[in-house]
């Protein structure tokens, strides 16, 4: 351990206001005018969408085409090799990337994309199985949020007549795989650990609960096949579910954490570096979509529904759509309710790319074995800020609110952020996150690594 006058110093230096270090720029015309940004068929894509259609981008001087991709390595793949000049990212791949799980490359983030937007989902069979454990209202309804302690012993019964209890997220390093995995945890069930150094990247061992990789459109098929008993993914596929009549939405990531961040948009340090302007003008396009699709109390919400349900974005029905992005969510048919910061997009400082963000999803890596050896408290904070850049988003904002978009109170004070967030303590096992000590985080987990290495 450091002795504490270096320990202080190493803090004092942490918590260097964001635009002491960065200062502010100009910002010229973009060098790179054309481009082409990826994304994945969810409602999370919106600010893209809304930039593009409400043209943002053009506003910009930037002339975007939009294109939806496979699955979340083609996206991934696509930015590395410059087929994409951005995408709208899992907020733990650009992390991943720069530390080396999976495939090794620096990806930044300006702008992080959303808040929430998830749910875990189980089939109708284990939906039935677990509601004699869910403790009820007196309508009848169940309480919510319902805890993974409820599925727990129906798990147990699957493994006890000798069956693997499978459930899918959508990839290694995404919030659904880690929502997943706390939710899990919390409720007493080991969803598995990795061991890359060994081979195993397989995340199954050890585990309750067999998890697994299915690409979100495909989820609801793929429960209703029997291949899965459930998955965390986002929307409009717990919400397809629900209007299938395949399966039960259980709890919505905002109740596993709530005002988690979610996805990020994602594009190379290289990129960043050669287009320095085209890339501050990126971020100002998304800014204004953002604060669209949350402004006047999510008025413009169903507009942006009948985007999304395009099939060149997300190709879902309208009414689909409408279920979560208007401010509802419906578990069991018929069961729908108020849960109106669902889908976040621009309020609570949603786009800012806090280097706490960056923490928790490392932190979480580790937890499960991606990453394979215990770290100091300065290689998270060191890996956040390279890869997450709230300089570049603030010389955005500082724009913005220049030519009236924008006002200073709709953004953190920049003369004054650290880009850590103050601990956050509205986690479904009460458990409490800071980001400045994620080691001391690591080590209130009953089930999951801390210092020991598998």
């Amino acid at each position: 351990m450091l002795p504490i006058t270096k320990r202080l110093k190493a803090i004092a230096l942490l918590l260097t206001p964001i635009l002491a270090i960065t200062g502010q720029a100009e910002i010229g015309e973009p060098e790179k005018d054309e481009l082409t940004f990826g994304f994945i068929k969810l409602t999370d894509m919106a600010p893209i969408a809304i930039a593009y259609e409400n043209g943002y981008f053009e506003d910009e001087g930037l002339y975007v085409t939009i294109e939806a991709q496979a699955n979340w390595k083609v996206l991934l793949d696509g930015v590395i090799d410059g087929q994409l000049d951005g995408a709208h990212m899992l907020a733990g791949q650009p992390l991943a990337a720069t530390i080396g799980f999976g495939t090794k490359a620096h990806i930044i983030t300006p702008f992080s994309m959303d808040l929430n937007g998830n749910g875990i989902t189980v089939s109708n069979a284990v939906w039935q199985a677990m509601k004699p454990n869910i403790p009820k209202r007196a309508d009848g309804r169940p309480v919510h949020p319902i805890k993974a302690d409820y599925l727990k012993p129906v798990v147990e019964s699957y493994i006890a007549e000798g069956k693997p209890f499978n459930m899918g997220m959508v990839f290694p390093v995404s919030t659904h795989n880690y929502e997943l995995r706390y939710w899990l945890a919390a409720g007493g069930l080991h969803p598995g650990f990795y061991a890359p150094h060994k081979g195993d990247i397989t995340g199954q061992l050890d585990a309750d609960v067999l998890l697994s990789v299915t690409p979100p459109p495909q989820m609801p098929a793929t429960l209703e096949a029997g291949t899965i008993y459930g998955y965390c993914v986002g929307e409009p596929w717990n919400q397809q579910a629900v209007f299938k009549g395949i399966g039960v939405p259980v709890i919505t990531d905002y109740e596993i954490w709530k005002n988690n961040p979610e996805k990020v948009f994602g594009i190379t340090k290289a990129f960043s570096e050669k287009y320095p302007n085209t890339t501050v003008r990126i971020v100002k396009a998304l800014l204004r979509a953002a604060k669209w699709l949350d402004e006047n109390n999510n008025a413009n919400r169903m507009a942006a529904v009948e985007i999304l349900s395009q099939s060149e974005y997300v190709g879902a029905d309208a009414e689909v759509i409408a279920n979560s992005m208007t401010g509802t969510f419906e578990y069991e048919k018929g069961d729908k309710r108020e849960v109106p910061d669902f889908n976040v997009f621009f309020r609570y400082f949603a786009t800012y790319p806090y280097y706490s963000d960056a923490v928790w999803y490392l932190s979480q890596m580790r937890r499960w074995g991606q990453i394979a050896e215990p770290q100091t408290d300065a290689w998270y904070h060191d890996v956040a800020k390279r890869v997450y850049r709230p300089d570049i988003y603030a010389q955005a904002a500082q724009a913005l609110i220049e030519e009236g978009y924008m006002s200073p109170e709709e953004f953190p004070d920049f003369d004054n952020e650290t880009g850590f967030r103050p601990p956050q303590d509205e986690f479904i096992d009460d458990i409490t996150f800071d980001g400045t000590q994620p080691n001391a985080y690591l080590k209130q987990f009953p089930i999951g690594l801390k210092d020991e290495v598998l």
